[in-house]
């Protein structure tokens, strides 16, 4: 039995939230609906710009740790922030959520801990500006062997490799894991990282247990159609996850393939629905579910995040999955 059920890798970023209409990102030259990397002036110019701010402590695979918190798991997060008001509070809000922050703050250093400023439009797209901040300074050193190595699952981030440091980090926490006889897979995050780092990623599906991506990701990733991709993908993975949106999620392992369908949801904030999906997903692997029923852990656990702002679950996920007749 390991330490571990779960481990995640990646940014460690607050999240701050607010709302605002088409026109304002028009006019602060924000690119609706994708993740933007900031400098840190532009970071703070848009921080000032925010009306009616919430902040939450962020990072994708945080997200994700937050849902398999909520979910039960015993989990541990291997991030970095710096010793100041912000890092503090994420470091104290990861621990109220389950999740053990592995690493204590940085005293000393020039960078602040990290934040994204999120602007969530009325259709629910949410639009992101990130200041990468100390996160970016996350290696190697900071991935001890009895926090990777005592992982069942490792949950790595795909933003890590736009600095050199994380890939290094990336790929101790990796190697840590499997040689322990642990699990190791990746999100792909968004297909701008794809376009960014695509032979390392070819090279990491071929490598890792599981790999999870939306369509976008998985067509960007091979340079194809998605049915192609898919088909490549199997070939090279693993197992293979590709989230659709609206649409059927799709699961392949081997010669299995499964396609688990989506009750359209009109989304309130769309914050988070990959996050909750692999957290849902996660569970399912990590309590050795059938791909058909950890796909739809991951359609209910997405649903649930949509409903509301913030890209963290605030219902009960277990007795969601009861509800859905998906555990006892």
């Amino acid at each position: 039995m390991k330490k571990y059920q779960v481990v995640g890798i990646g940014n460690a970023i607050v999240d701050v939230i607010s709302q605002s209409d088409d026109s304002f990102l028009d006019l602060m030259g924000i690119q609706k609906g994708i993740m933007q990397l900031v400098e840190r002036e532009r970071g703070e110019l848009l921080y000032g710009a925010m009306e009616n701010r919430k902040q939450v402590p962020g990072g994708s695979v945080a997200n994700t740790l937050a849902g398999l918190g909520n979910l039960g798991l015993t989990t541990g997060f291997i991030g970095r922030v710096h010793d100041d008001a912000l890092g503090r509070f994420y470091a104290d809000e990861m621990a109220k959520g389950g999740s053990t922050f592995v690493n204590p703050p940085v005293a000393g250093g020039e960078l602040p801990t990290s934040r994204s400023m999120i602007f969530v439009s009325p259709d629910g797209e949410r639009s992101m500006n990130t200041y990468l901040g100390i996160s970016s300074e996350l290696g190697p050193e900071d991935v001890s062997d009895d926090v990777a190595g005592e992982a069942e699952i490792l949950f790595l981030e795909g933003y890590l490799y736009d600095k050199p440091k994380g890939k290094e980090a990336f790929e101790r926490a990796a190697k840590l894991c499997q040689a322990a006889g642990g699990k190791a897979g990746i999100a792909l995050s968004d297909p701008f990282c794809v376009d960014r780092h695509r032979d390392d990623f070819r090279r990491l599906v071929k490598e890792l247990d599981y790999v999870i991506g939306n369509e976008h990701e998985w067509a960007s990733l091979y340079e194809t159609d998605l049915s192609t991709a898919l088909e490549l993908a199997a070939q090279d993975a693993g197992m293979v996850v590709c989230t659709r949106g609206g649409h059927d999620v799709v699961l392949l392992r081997g010669d299995e393939q499964v396609s688990v369908p989506v009750t359209e949801v009109t989304p309130v904030d769309a914050t988070g629905a990959g996050d909750q999906f692999a957290a849902g997903f996660l569970y399912g692997y990590a309590t050795g579910a059938s791909l058909e029923v950890a796909g739809r852990m991951g359609i209910v656990a997405a649903a649930e995040v949509i409903g509301h702002y913030g890209a963290r679950p605030e219902a009960n996920l277990p007795a969601l999955f009861r509800e859905a007749g998906l555990i006892d």
